[in-house]
Formats: C-alpha cells, structure tokens, sequence
C-alpha cells in the first residue's frame, strides 16, 4: 500500500475480503440522473444528508420514512465517519434498509464548497455516495465496488469537473470498467 493515501488505505483494508461483487449491477446502471445533484447547497453534514435522502425516489411523498431513514444515517455517521478521505464521504446506514428499497440505492451529490464532514484526512468532503440496499449481499458489494472505483484519481478528477449528470454516470462506468477487468 506504498505510495496510497490514509483514505485509499482505508478503502483497502475494509474491502479486502470482500472478493465476490462480480454478480452485482454495475454502479452505473443504480445511478440514474434523478439521483445526482451536481450542487449540493447544505453547509453540515446533518444539511447535506437531508438533501441526498430527499433525493431518493423510493421516498418521494413518504415523510416519515424519510425521517427514518435520515435518523439511520445520523447515527451511523455516531459510530464513525463515512468520509473516507480525498474528499470522498459514502454515507450508509449501519444495517440494510430492506423496508423500503426493493433494489440496491445509489445517489451521488456534489458540494463544490465543501463541508466538514469529520473525513479521516480531516479534508472537506466534496463528492458524496449515498448507498443503501435491502441485504447485505449488495450493501457490502456495492461499499467494495465504489471503493475501487474511487481509488482512481482520474474518476475522481472527472466527478468534481463534470458539468451534466450524465458525465458523472459514464465517469463511474468507465471507472468500474477498468477496476473490473
């Protein structure tokens, strides 16, 4: 791990053992451009996971199992942060949300000012993935899968410079490409 990142260390050692996420959807096909948002307005971590969960069409008119789910994240975010590092936060509950979601969830947003969101490299967090999904299977797969996907600078680059939604998903998908190969 010579020459990586705190964050890209952290990618490593949390996802080493999971090999097997060949079965699992490409992120790019769970990304779709209602569930991007290129300018994340919220100035805490609190605000900007509010605005990703109303983002998640499974929720949409359905207050209350927003709160909950709102609630899930706040405290997973008590046990530990998911700021990974390299301004990077994928925010996730503890445990899968199998009451709502009939499919993995992911949702990605923006914060071009960045916000502080307690990051292992104490960096502002600027791009942000919200992941859920009903098992575990495809929670843990798809927390694996983006590591990977993040751990290129190139992607990374792409995602804080892309001007339309639809960059954001073909950036993802020619990330996972290359990491899957």
């Amino acid at each position: 791990m010579a020459g990586w990142s705190r964050g890209e260390e952290h990618f490593a050692r949390i996802f080493s053992d999971v090999s097997e996420i060949a079965a699992m959807s490409y992120l790019s096909d769970l990304l779709r451009v209602d569930q991007i948002n290129l300018d994340l307005r919220a100035p805490d971590k609190p605000g900007v996971l509010q605005e990703l969960v109303e983002m998640v069409p499974e929720l949409k008119g359905d207050s209350g199992q927003k709160e909950i789910f709102f609630k899930a994240l706040l405290d997973r975010e008590k046990l530990h942060t998911t700021g990974v590092g390299e301004g990077i936060a994928m925010p996730h509950t503890r445990l899968p949300v199998g009451g709502f979601l009939k499919r993995p969830l992911l949702i990605f947003g923006r914060s071009v000012a960045g916000l502080e969101f307690g990051a292992l490299d104490q960096k502002p967090v600027h791009l942000l993935f919200l992941l859920a999904s009903p098992n575990l299977t495809d929670h843990l797969a798809m927390l694996a899968r983006l590591s990977r996907v993040l751990r290129d600078p190139k992607v990374r680059k792409g995602l804080s410079d892309a001007r339309m939604t639809s960059e954001v998903i073909s950036l993802i998908d020619e990330g996972e490409s290359r990491v899957t190969k």
